[in-house]
């Protein structure tokens, strides 16, 4: 017999109430219905996502109203972003934690394509939405995961250097006083010591390379008490397991005492690669990970106690021992991927790797963010309506994902039911692909 919670009508009972939740968040009674409205535009079925198709979706016969109130409320009004996604994961995490423990937080970031140069952030830079430098916007985000599931419960823009020292394009796009020039990991620093504070429940942070290479990024999640396994570079340089930099010097007598690490000539760090390399053959296990479409996922792996080595010539401390983990797939000419972890020197080889391999689970969020909830499809230019409209989509994300953690893996927008109105005749919304208007 089926859950009678989990019907459709149940499931539309919960989504009204979650969204009387939401208007509460927006922090003014006049935001509400507009704010409900919006949510339930990006659940709707649609190709295109900015505000002036979802008001001819919404109110096919007051789309000019529609539309100026939905503008309005992305792109002007004062709401917290904030408090929106905190009011998000008070609804969300409970339901991912019902069958589930909290498996990590995961570090990451998206890009969008976008044309011209006035969108706020927009630059030529990496977009991993076509895997090499293009014109788009860049925002990092900080995920909480269970094994099953995922969610964004924080995402900010990343803001160039050549756009954050800009004054005049900064006013156009009306970019706060307050946001200065922060790298990617400094960005993402920032969102988990705010998690921290609200009390997100604590988890091992799961980063790509782009993280993991800075060593600054990894001391402060050190500092703050968590532990990490995030991937790194072949080339970087790390100790071999049983060695470490040289003492500083004895002292002479004189001046004062030296403090600083040493090298010399025959003691010299190795890259990563080069430790991989020089692995005996028993070193490498075959480890399988998680159930694929076809078969369970499995590849090579060795994990050595190392050093990493990275300027610990300025330093009077070596760097802790850590774990290097290391996936050579069977048939390849080297290894293929690296990482580093602070978990315990006795973790099981087989956990560290599920870990290792645990960030793909945050694809499946941006994929369906960005192609069925409109992530990326936002046309304005400011600042504020960036954030206001990522934030909103992640709002009807989380109730997806509420959902799925309670009842069904499959929920997504069909099965809510919502009444799609028709649509005008010959409405052609900008950045449809038939529109003679560009967004």
């Amino acid at each position: 017999m089926a859950n009678l919670t989990s019907t459709p009508g149940h499931r539309e009972q919960r989504f009204a109430a979650y969204l009387n939740g939401l208007a509460k968040a927006a922090e003014h009674a006049d935001r509400a219905e507009p704010l409900k409205a919006y949510c339930t535009g990006l659940l709707l079925p649609g190709e295109r996502k900015s505000v002036e198709p979802m008001a001819a979706r919404l109110a096919p016969h007051a789309v000019g109203r529609t539309h100026q109130s939905l503008h309005h409320l992305v792109a002007q009004a004062p709401w917290s972003d904030a408090t929106m996604l905190e009011q998000v994961r008070h609804y969300a995490l409970p339901a991912m934690r019902q069958s589930d423990s909290p498996q990590a937080w995961i570090v990451d970031d998206t890009g969008m394509l976008k044309k011209g140069q006035h969108s706020v952030g927009v630059a030529r830079q990496y977009c991993g939405q076509v895997g090499k430098q293009d014109n788009c916007q860049v925002a990092v985000s900080l995920s909480v995961s269970t094994n099953r599931h995922s969610l964004p419960i924080a995402f900010r823009l990343y803001l160039p250097e050549a756009w954050a020292k800009d004054k005049k394009r900064r006013k156009q796009a009306g970019v706060p006083p307050e946001v200065k020039f922060q790298t990617k990991p400094q960005i993402a620093v920032e969102q988990i010591q705010q998690a921290l504070e609200q009390g997100v429940p604590r988890a091992p942070v799961l980063a790509d390379a782009g993280y993991g290479v800075d060593g600054e990024f990894r001391a402060a999640l050190t500092g703050l008490g968590l532990s990490y396994v995030v991937g790194v570079q072949s080339s970087i340089s790390v100790w071999e397991p049983g060695k470490a930099p040289l003492a500083a010097q004895p002292w002479s007598g004189q001046g004062r005492p030296p403090r600083l690490l040493q090298r010399n000539p025959q003691h010299q760090p190795v890259s990563a690669k080069q430790l991989a390399k020089a692995l005996p053959a028993d070193a490498w296990k075959t480890v399988k990970w998680r159930q694929g479409s076809k078969e369970k996922l499995h590849s090579r792996f060795a994990a050595v106690r190392i050093r990493p080595a990275h300027r610990d010539y300025e330093k009077s401390q070596p760097h802790r021992e850590e774990w290097l983990l290391i996936e050579w797939p069977t048939g390849e000419a080297e290894p293929a991927k690296y990482w580093l972890s602070t978990f315990p020197a006795d973790i099981p080889l087989r956990e560290l790797v599920r870990l290792a391999k645990h960030r793909w689970i945050i694809e499946r969020d941006y994929e369906e963010l960005k192609q069925e909830l409109g992530l990326g499809h936002y046309e304005g230019r400011g600042w504020r309506g960036f954030h206001h409209h990522a934030t909103l989509c992640i709002a009807a994300y989380g109730f997806l994902v509420a959902e799925r953690s309670r009842f069904s893996p499959s929920a997504g927008p069909g099965p809510l039911r919502l009444r799609v109105p028709k649509i005008p005749p010959g409405f052609q919304p900008r950045g449809s692909a038939s529109a003679s208007r560009t967004a």
